[in-house]
C-alpha cells in the first residue's frame, strides 16, 4: 500500500528476477529495473519498452548474458533469449496500460530470485516535487 499511495502514481509494477546466480545479483537486477527513470518513464507512458530493462539489467551489476534473458509483461513474452518475441507489440502496451502489472526477467544463470514493487514516473509527480 506504502508504494501505491506514492504521490503521483499511475501505476504499481512488480518486477521479479528468478534465474540469478545469487541472491544479491536478483536483488541488484530487480532494484535496478525498478529504479530506473527510464523505464519508470516508459511505464507511465504505456511504453512496453523492454530495451530498457535490458539496459539496467546491464548496468546492475549482476552476472547475466544477454543471449539468455527472457522478459514477460504478465506473463507474456517480450524478449527470449535477449531478442524479441513474436508477441505482438500492441499486446504488451495493454498490459503497461494497465494500473496493476508485473515485469517478470529470467536470467536463465541460476537460481536465486528477487521481487520488489515500484511505480511510474508521472509529470504529475514531477509537479508535487518541484519545489516551491
Amino acid at each position: 500500500m506504502i508504494v501505491e499511495d506514492g504521490e503521483g502514481v499511475t501505476k504499481f509494477v512488480e518486477v521479479h528476477v528468478n534465474g540469478a546466480t545469487t541472491l544479491s545479483d536478483a536483488r541488484k537486477a530487480a532494484e535496478a529495473v525498478a529504479n530506473s527513470t527510464l523505464t519508470k518513464c516508459a511505464w507511465f507512458g504505456g511504453d512496453p519498452n523492454w530495451g530498457r530493462i535490458m539496459d539496467a539489467l546491464g548496468y546492475s551489476g549482476a552476472k547475466m548474458r544477454e543471449e539468455t534473458v527472457d522478459i514477460f509483461y504478465d506473463g507474456i513474452i517480450a524478449v527470449k533469449g535477449g531478442m524479441p518475441s513474436k508477441t505482438p507489440f500492441n499486446k504488451l502496451q495493454e498490459i503497461v496500460a494497465q494500473k496493476k502489472f508485473t515485469i517478470t526477467i529470467d536470467l536463465h544463470v541460476g537460481s536465486a530470485e528477487y521481487t520488489v514493487f515500484t511505480t511510474d514516473l508521472s509529470t504529475n509527480y514531477v509537479k508535487l516535487n518541484m519545489g516551491e
